[in-house]
């Protein structure tokens, strides 16, 4: 059993899936690889995605120490930004690949 975070998983791969699996955690990091981005262009972007299950999964993924988020409170409106950490950015191969993926799906196997 391996332990990171004070969470137990089973295998490296249980892991790595419990840190990027799900629908959206993936989607997230996909457009933070970019730029930093604040939640309503993030909501732009992932149109389908319900304003819940994104906060919830932001949140999450700021826990897993992946991506930050950073509050700006100097003058109003609120301003929150969300970027990759350095931790964040190791996924980057990971994440590019996964698209990668995705395009040659479309590219090879599509109707």
């Amino acid at each position: 059993m391996l332990k990171f975070n004070g969470k137990e998983y089973p295998c490296c791969a249980s892991l790595t899936m419990g840190m990027i699996g799900g629908k959206w955690k993936t989607v997230i990091l996909f457009h933070l690889l970019k730029k930093t981005l604040r939640y309503s262009e993030l909501r732009k972007e992932m149109p389908t995605v319900t304003e819940r299950t994104l906060s919830l999964q932001l949140k999450a993924l700021e826990e897993d120490g992946l991506i930050n988020r950073k509050v700006y409170t100097s003058k109003p409106p609120l301003k929150v930004e969300y970027s990759l950490t350095d931790f964040g950015k190791t996924l980057t191969p990971i994440i590019e690949s996964i698209a990668n993926w995705g395009d040659f799906v479309l590219e090879n196997y599509s109707d």
